[in-house]
């Protein structure tokens, strides 16, 4: 008797894990999912501007920028990660306050300064829906 009963326990146990298996998958794959919506949605806002950016580049526009350029800085926020496609000259020298000849010669003196093609460069910071006026590039 004593053996049936410890058999019975056993079965109940075997099945109370299982249980408890089953329960903690579940919760896995809502885990997974829920981080798996956060990335996605991370990814799409630091690459919201990709294409934009993009068709910056293929319209030959410009930026110019110093390191050390509060405004520059504000400047690259903008796009967040999809700066990386816009054409960017940097005229900062590293490790000194002076300029690259390519931007001394240019004649640039404020930052950031935009060139749209053959147009005389523009300088200041620049909202995103400027930028996509001014080169037909549209925003998301």
């Amino acid at each position: 008797m004593a053996e049936e009963r410890r058999k019975k326990q056993e079965d109940r146990d075997h099945g109370a894990s299982t249980a408890k298996t089953k329960t903690g998958l579940i919760y896995g794959f809502i885990l997974v999912l829920l981080a798996g919506a956060y990335l996605g949605g991370q990814y799409h806002r630091n690459h919201k501007y990709d294409a934009f950016a993009k068709c910056l580049a293929a319209k030959q526009v410009k930026m110019y920028g110093l390191s050390w350029c509060s405004h520059c800085v504000d400047q690259k926020h903008m796009f967040g990660a999809a700066f990386h496609y816009v054409p960017y000259v940097e005229c900062g020298i590293a490790a000194s306050k002076e300029e690259t000849p390519e931007c001394k010669a240019a004649g640039l003196n404020l930052f950031p300064t935009w060139q749209f093609g053959i147009e005389p460069p523009k300088a200041g910071v620049l909202s995103l829906e400027a930028l996509s006026e001014k080169t037909g590039c549209g925003l998301p």
